[in-house]
């Protein structure tokens, strides 16, 4: 670690510090339906989006109907996203032709898997991307069918959280808010000045805004280049802000279309933190007791930084086999410069293990790195955030819902210990709601563990509809324990809704395409319904006075505790898989052993 880097994490953590307070307090108005100084502007704008869509902003909700009202939302988005890419050569806004007999060449068909795969992903926050976008997506799908699902699966998971924090804040209640009138308010009063914003400082920072047509460019060879084009500002902006990830291009933030300098790359990273971390004193404000919430940012916190400084010195320091100085007689030699393979010269070492490890803290695909070329611990990290729930800080509402998970197992287990029923803020931790919280704790390591220990074993019969003849593995780009890590971090990446990768797998293929589709719907809604009755749940109790034996949630204890909990239950769950994955690559690299695209191991 040098000086430099680590000013440069420091500061970004400061700036992020600075900025929680005022961003929670705001949202915490917003959602209470206080007046805020952007109601003069957009308050008619909302009101106006009622009366079109028959709103009563008055009328509240049980937790069932909320849940059946954020179901049918999300169905109907899927299915319409699902036919803008199934017809976009029909459509407008189409200057390449895909999906026509004239596409561009190179271009991509959209199969109904992939168009499955993809209007999953983005209805679900997820933006896991199987396909090249410059040569797949025309400008009016990446618009009306991709960037407005940037908004709305923002803005349900952002409802969400809302509604579960409501859930902690009222009591003898059976309501817990309205679902429409809390996606409406995050879309008009956050994401969208946000993004308004975000885009124009990228803009100044050389990102493109455009609808031409794709540039041919005349190479020094004599050769020819085609040079995408697209509206990839504004896509941007709603892209790390709703902490969504699915990029405009292929390369993702690695290209110089969306992320020309450092100054742009630090706007993105703090984009796509700035609404988690504000959450959490939201949370605090909404409970009447704002040092709850900075116990839940302290325990982000904590795990954020203790990710930073495990990836950055493992990239630091390189892979011992390419050092200058021999293998032979040098066993612990770093490699000069440190790992730089993947990674673009403009940001360095530093800014790409921070912008992994931010990425999967928060549920956020975006990239601008190949994570695939990490060294085994560096690429270790970015798996174990997404493993242990995306709540550090996490994706927007989905941190801070996920957080709230483990603290109400962190009380149960704090209980246990003592021998008293567990309470928190005054609510008396139950049967019911430890069964809704581990419901959602073991379906999400199931998803991710039987896909996939599947997809390692799996072999295709001749002339299978879901691939072709041979293993699953053989979309694999390395053997050994690396492909290993691939395949699990693809079902991790699309179970925890993150959507980066490890890139040397090739996941366009049904098999692939309909498995994480399905772990991505997993991922999203069967932690959501159990949060969501543990909402409706804690809204009906009364508040039990603290007493001698009241655990204190707002200190320091509670904090290492509930650090404690997260991490243990990530480790006990997937231990055993990143053993044979990134661990066991760890140690065989520092034997210089690497493994090819063939299955035998090579020696260096």
């Amino acid at each position: 670690m040098t000086p430099n880097g680590l000013l440069q994490i420091g500061v970004f953590f400061l700036v992020l510090l600075a900025l929680t307070k005022p961003m929670g307090a705001f949202m915490a108005r917003v959602f209470e339906g206080e007046r805020t100084w952007l109601h003069p502007a957009l308050r008619p704008l909302e009101r106006l989006i009622y009366r079109l869509c028959g709103i009563r902003e008055d009328q509240e909700q049980r937790w069932t109907g909320y849940a059946a009202s954020l179901l049918m939302f999300s169905l109907a988005s899927l299915l319409l996203t699902y036919l803008i890419q199934r017809l976009q050569g029909f459509l407008p806004f189409n200057p390449q032709g895909f999906g026509t007999a004239h596409a561009a060449q190179g271009a991509t068909a959209m199969t109904p898997d992939l168009a499955f795969n993809t209007a999953v992903s983005f209805t679900t926050n997820t933006n896991w991307q199987a396909y090249t976008p410059e040569t797949t997506m025309s400008y009016l799908t990446q618009m009306a069918g991709l960037a407005t699902h940037n908004f709305f699966s923002a803005a349900a998971g952002m409802a969400i959280a809302v509604a579960l924090i409501r859930g902690f804040a009222r009591h003898s209640s059976e309501k817990i808010g309205n679902f429409w009138v809390d996606m409406t308010r995050a879309t008009v009063y956050v994401l969208l000045p946000m993004s308004l914003l975000i885009a124009l400082l990228l803009v100044s920072q050389g990102v493109i805004q455009n609808l031409s047509p794709y540039t041919k460019a005349a190479t020094l060879e004599g050769g020819t280049q085609i040079i995408a084009q697209g509206p990839t500002a504004s896509q941007e902006a709603i892209k790390m802000l709703g902490t969504n990830g699915g990029g405009f291009f292929n390369a993702n933030s690695a290209h110089p279309f969306e992320n020309p300098t450092p100054l742009s790359n630090f706007i993105q990273i703090l984009s796509i933190f700035v609404i988690p971390a504000g959450l959490t004193y939201t949370f605090g404000k909404m409970v009447k007791d704002t040092r709850q919430g900075w116990a839940i940012f302290a325990a982000m916190s904590t795990l954020f930084l203790a990710g930073v400084f495990v990836a950055y010195p493992s990239e630091q320091s390189g892979n011992p086999i390419l050092s200058s100085l021999g293998i032979e007689n040098h066993a612990t030699a770093t490699q000069p410069g440190g790992n730089m393979e993947g990674k673009e010269v403009r940001f360095g070492i530093t800014n790409s293990a921070l912008f992994a490890t931010v990425t999967t803290d928060a549920s956020c695909g975006a990239v601008n790195s190949m994570h695939d070329s990490f060294t085994p611990l560096g690429g270790l990290v970015p798996l174990v955030n997404i493993e242990l729930g995306e709540v550090v800080f996490g994706g927007v509402g989905a941190g801070i819902y996920g957080m709230l998970m483990f603290a109400i197992l962190t009380v149960f287990i704090a209980g246990l210990m003592v021998g008293r029923t567990p309470e928190y803020l005054g609510k008396k931790i139950e049967q019911k709601e430890v069964k809704m919280v581990m419901l959602a704790v073991l379906v999400l390591a199931a998803s991710i563990l039987l896909f996939s220990g599947t997809g390692a074993v799996v072999q295709f019969a001749k002339n299978s509809w879901l691939n072709p003849p041979g293993p699953a593995t053989a979309n694999l780009g390395n053997s050994g324990p690396h492909g290993l890590s691939e395949i699990l971090y693809a079902y991790t990446s699309g179970t925890g809704n993150n959507g980066s990768a490890f890139g040397g797998i090739s996941p366009n293929t049904p098999w692939y395409n309909l498995t994480i589709g399905m772990a991505m719907l997993i991922g999203r809604f069967l932690m959501i319904i159990p949060l969501l009755a543990v909402a409706g749940s804690l809204a009906q109790k009364k508040v039990v006075p603290a007493s001698a034996g009241t655990l204190p949630t707002n200190g320091p204890l509670f904090v290492g505790l509930l650090v404690g909990v997260v991490v243990i239950v990530g480790a006990l769950t997937f231990f055993p898989a990143l053993t044979l994955g990134p661990i066991v690559e760890h140690f065989l690299m520092l034997r210089h052993q690497l493994f090819s695209l063939l299955v035998f191991p090579v020696w260096s």
